[in-house]
């Protein structure tokens, strides 16, 4: 079990350095910082903090969720994601068997994506002020050649893909926590979106890529809105949900549309390219639910939700937070 002493940079916090992080990592724990090789092209930068709950959930843990929302936020802003760096904050009383199983998965993960965790601190909480475990994760990147332009070079006519069903980590997160008495078999979708965004970047029409964590699709559909100051529309009977997902949101009153995924990626590319790239996106593993979703109009900024029964709905920002503690 974790104690305060494990954070005073004494014995304990040594060997929980080498016990625990270092055989899992690729971090040289005698180190203040990590010497990088030179890297050629523009380098890119990210960083992200993750407060998920419960730590563990079907489908991956707090660790293989950093990694991956870590190198998503690269790949989506066009970059092959290199390095890591990771912040731990760890709560007194966390059991050192649940943070050695985080740490491997966290591990496998890099290895997986073909990163490398480089450096990283630990910081040990008062038992009651750390929620288990939070994580910091910072990556870097260097760009490719066929990273999208960016939100400025979307037109009217843009269509807009998914690369796969949404809401299933959200609703994943839901089920884990046993809140509602619920249950199912339901898997988050926490993965790299690396083979995704590699697909998409060979089209010259690519415009701009966003993966729909925290927020959703909605909130990506309307940061777009905003950006281009024109109306997003999305087809309602387009929209990929699995069948647990609509009927657990149905059930307790949540928007779909609103709740995080973790190994998706939306794309906004000129129209005569959208059909060849959901052919190749639907072509990779776990690319079935791929789809084209709906499209950048000419009109006042707002995104509407075409309804099956051909009805219009608006859908706003998101003010409130749905699913605290998500991601």
């Amino acid at each position: 079990m974790i104690t305060l002493a494990h954070g005073n940079g004494g014995r304990l916090m040594r060997e929980l350095i080498r016990d625990v992080f270092a055989k899992h990592f690729s971090a040289d724990t005698t180190a203040d910082a990590a010497l990088l090789p030179r890297l050629e092209g523009e380098t890119m930068f990210t960083t992200d903090g993750f407060i998920v709950e419960p730590l563990e959930f079907p489908g991956g843990d707090i660790g293989t969720l950093a990694v991956h929302g870590t190198v998503n936020d690269l790949a989506v802003s066009g970059a092959t994601p290199r390095f890591l760096a990771v912040t731990c904050l760890i709560e007194e009383g966390l059991a050192l068997a649940t943070l050695e199983r985080i740490a491997a998965s966290m591990g496998r993960a890099a290895r997986d994506c073909g990163v490398a965790i480089v450096a990283g601190d630990t910081k040990v909480l008062p038992r009651g002020k750390g929620g288990g475990l939070y994580l910091s994760v910072s990556g870097i990147g260097t760009k490719n050649p066929g990273a999208p332009p960016g939100l400025v070079s979307i037109r009217p006519g843009d269509a807009i893909l998914v690369s796969g069903t949404l809401g299933d980590h959200g609703t994943a997160i839901l089920l884990a926590r046993h809140e509602f008495g619920l249950h199912g078999d339901l898997i988050s979708d926490c993965a790299s979106v690396v083979p995704f965004t590699t697909a998409a970047e060979a089209f010259s029409g690519l415009r701009f890529m966003r993966d729909p964590t925290r927020g959703g699709m909605a909130t990506v559909a309307n940061e777009i809105s905003l950006a281009t100051n024109r109306r997003v529309t999305l087809e309602e009977a387009r929209l990929p949900l699995q069948e647990q997902v609509r009927g657990i949101c149905d059930m307790l009153g949540y928007d779909p549309l609103y709740l995080a995924c973790e190994g998706r990626v939306i794309a906004v590319i000129a129209p005569a390219q959208a059909a060849a790239l959901l052919a190749a996106w639907r072509a990779l593993p776990g690319g079935n639910g791929a789809a084209i979703v709906g499209a950048v109009e000419a009109g006042r900024p707002l995104v509407v939700l075409r309804t099956a029964l051909g009805g219009e709905r608006i859908l706003d920002e998101l003010e409130d937070d749905p699913l605290p503690r998500i991601c």
